[in-house]
């Protein structure tokens, strides 16, 4: 799916925990909203059983090496990891979606979609894992297809953040023109987690789409309050203040968005340079 506006979407980042008694990771995915939000999907748990399995520890191993590297900006090394993981033990669903964050990061989207898609296959009640595949569909043309997978996802009800489906599945619906399931899935993730970035930036576009200019603007600046400012966060911001007539503001978030992100590059609104 295309999105008007939407600027490169953050990749994914790990986050290594150490727990008592077990090692888990949680995978930074980026969201399915526009703009560089980030939304976590956790949580792989290695206590599964599969410890059992022939080559199960050094799996674990190189998952964790892997994990680490991803998060230190090697992408060449976690992808290598994950290859020797998956070389152990193919049907591993971590060892794929390490592989498809290690892909996604280097810019090989559809390579990474099918580590998704296997991920996905070989946990299909995993909310972290329905979720992640849900994304990746949304981000890559397939919105209206990636809502069954966020339902999926939202239907493991041992799912510790269904903020983080519901979200994305909010500002898919937003893309597949469907703004009764968009407000509905976002209202749905703020009163679970009310700073969720990407659902506080989706609300905010889905309602200036829908001519609500001053219920877009308070989401718009709960937005930037909630996280750090993205480009299509400040064009959106300075979209609905231009709708609103406050040329000033307007023209304050685009010298942010000229000062923070000199790369960005877009006909803003109040922007007289672009005209």
């Amino acid at each position: 799916m295309r999105r008007p506006d939407r600027t490169a979407a953050v990749l994914a980042l790990a986050l290594l925990v150490l727990a008592t008694g077990c090692s888990r990771l949680s995978f930074v995915k980026p969201s399915a909203a526009r703009g560089d939000s980030e939304q976590v999907a956790r949580t792989y748990d290695f206590s599964d059983g599969k410890r059992d399995r022939k080559g199960a520890g050094e799996a674990r191993a190189e998952l964790l090496r892997g994990e680490r590297a991803l998060h230190e900006g090697r992408v060449a090394d976690a992808g290598g990891h994950a290859a020797k993981a998956l070389g152990i033990d193919d049907g591993n669903p971590l060892a794929h979606t390490l592989m498809a964050l290690a892909l996604e990061r280097q810019g090989k989207a559809a390579d990474a979609g099918r580590h998704y898609a296997r991920a996905a296959e070989l946990a299909p009640a995993s909310g972290p894992a329905l979720n992640n595949y849900g994304s990746w569909l949304c981000l890559n043309g397939r919105a209206p297809e990636s809502l069954d997978w966020f339902d999926r996802a939202l239907a493991d009800r041992s799912y510790a953040n269904p903020e983080s489906a519901l979200a994305n599945a909010g500002a898919c619906a937003v893309d597949g023109g469907q703004p009764a399931r968009a407000e509905r899935d976002l209202r749905a993730a703020l009163r679970l987690d009310p700073v969720n970035a990407v659902a506080l930036e989706a609300l905010a576009r889905h309602l200036y789409g829908q001519g609500e200019h001053f219920e877009a603007r308070a989401f718009s600046q709960r937005r930037l309050d909630a996280g750090p400012a993205t480009p299509g966060a400040l064009l959106l911001a300075s979209q609905i203040e231009e709708m609103l007539g406050d040329k000033a503001a307007a023209a304050r978030y685009v010298q942010r968005l000229r000062t923070e992100f000199p790369q960005a590059q877009a006909a803003l609104p109040g922007d007289s340079s672009s005209r």
